[in-house]
């Protein structure tokens, strides 16, 4: 299996400010990648990972501001990350939006932000960035979950938006190879969710896992390595990193 050199490589990688889009950004920069970093809402925290990137090599990362639930900004984005060195050779869809959504109370704003931010936006940006992506014979890479495959309780509309995306990953393979490969990622339990979750559900959690653990961001961002250097001759595949959680019925 051949493998490609990141060096030179222009990254778009949504909702890079925090978390795992974070932990992505240094992996892949830390390769010789020239990292955009989208953001929403975190100005700041994005400008900090900027500094510190480019601190490391100058004029190698750079910042696009959008709002993923806007369609109209879809081409911008992709634009803004493939003029800061004219090429634009991969696309992580990484941003994604979180929270329990209870049957009998669901409104029509939170399947426009669930489904927005987990399936309309990562499909209008890949198809905005296609046409940059073909010219470099790059790829994109989905983040998607486990609970795409196997609903939490809940997260109704999270589950669907989630499994949608899957989808997307597979049909978008079918559509653009051969110039480009599609591939996802579904993490288990990786980060806790942003809001607050008591010590009981952790440790039912991680007791579900084969190996009694949490992961790691790192994990993800190590998954992301392959799938973008070495895995030249996949697509439309989904890499589970659960911890075997998804086999535990």
């Amino acid at each position: 299996m051949s493998s490609l050199s990141l060096a030179d490589k222009t990254v778009l990688i949504t909702g890079a400010a925090h978390r795992v889009g974070a932990h992505m950004a240094r992996t892949l920069h830390e390769q010789g990648a020239n990292i955009v970093l989208h953001y929403r809402n975190s100005k700041t925290a994005a400008a900090e990972l900027q500094t510190t990137l480019n601190n490391i090599r100058d004029n190698s990362v750079f910042l696009v501001q959008g709002d993923l639930l806007d369609h109209s900004q879809m081409e911008t984005i992709v634009s803004i990350a493939a003029s800061q060195t004219g090429q634009l050779d991969v696309l992580i869809n990484n941003a994604s939006s979180f929270y329990p959504t209870d049957i009998g109370k669901i409104t029509e704003q939170h399947w426009d932000d669930l489904v927005g931010t987990n399936m309309k936006a990562p499909f209008f940006l890949a198809q905005a960035a296609s046409p940059h992506l073909a010219k470099q014979q790059g790829c994109i890479v989905n983040i998607v979950d486990i609970h795409a495959d196997r609903p939490l309780k809940g997260h109704s509309v999270y589950s669907m938006a989630k499994a949608g995306l899957v989808m997307m990953t597979k049909a978008l393979a079918c559509d653009l190879g051969p110039d480009i490969r599609v591939n996802a990622i579904a993490p288990g339990a990786i980060l806790w969710p942003e809001n607050e979750m008591d010590e009981a559900t952790k440790d039912k959690i991680i007791s579900r896992t084969f190996l009694k653990r949490k992961g790691d961001p790192g994990d993800i961002a190590k998954t992301a390595l392959f799938l973008i250097k070495d895995a030249t001759y996949m697509s439309g595949q989904i890499l589970t990193v659960d911890g075997g959680r998804s086999l535990n019925s």
